[in-house]
């Protein structure tokens, strides 16, 4: 599997961050793993059709961040892990919430308004936590 990267031009988030985001969770939802490699700069470049500098602002974070390594001449890949739960266990949650999404799509819900639900429900959780 090759990894591709995508662009949210809505989301007010800059490019670079959007990169490192799309990394991390790659690595958390078991996507990516040590070894995997990542898209040259180039290939990104060409795919996003953003500046150079950009993907190499993100690959520096990620590469501080002890997540991926620069091989010269072999390409850049994955050499750490975030802690986390087990990936199984994601990618059953991530069928549920996928399934839920299609419902709520069934239901007439457009992307906005299952992101206010989805956001809503996080932060009622997370009050119940903290109170």
């Amino acid at each position: 599997m090759v990894f591709q990267f995508y662009l949210d031009q809505q989301s007010g988030v800059a490019a670079y961050v959007q990169i490192v985001q799309q990394v991390k969770h790659a690595l958390r939802l078991g996507l990516l793993q040590p070894n995997d490699q990542l898209p040259t700069v180039r290939e990104v470049v060409n795919q996003l059709a953003i500046n150079p500098n950009t993907v190499l602002k993100a690959y520096r974070e990620l590469e501080h961040d002890g997540l991926i390594a620069s091989r010269p001449g072999i390409g850049t890949f994955i050499v750490g892990r975030l802690a986390g739960p087990d990936p199984a266990l994601l990618a059953v949650l991530n069928q549920r919430l996928q399934e839920w999404v299609a419902s709520a799509q069934a239901a007439g819900l457009d992307a906005e308004s299952i992101q206010a639900l989805m956001f809503e429900a996080l932060h009622h959780t997370h009050r119940e936590e903290t109170a």
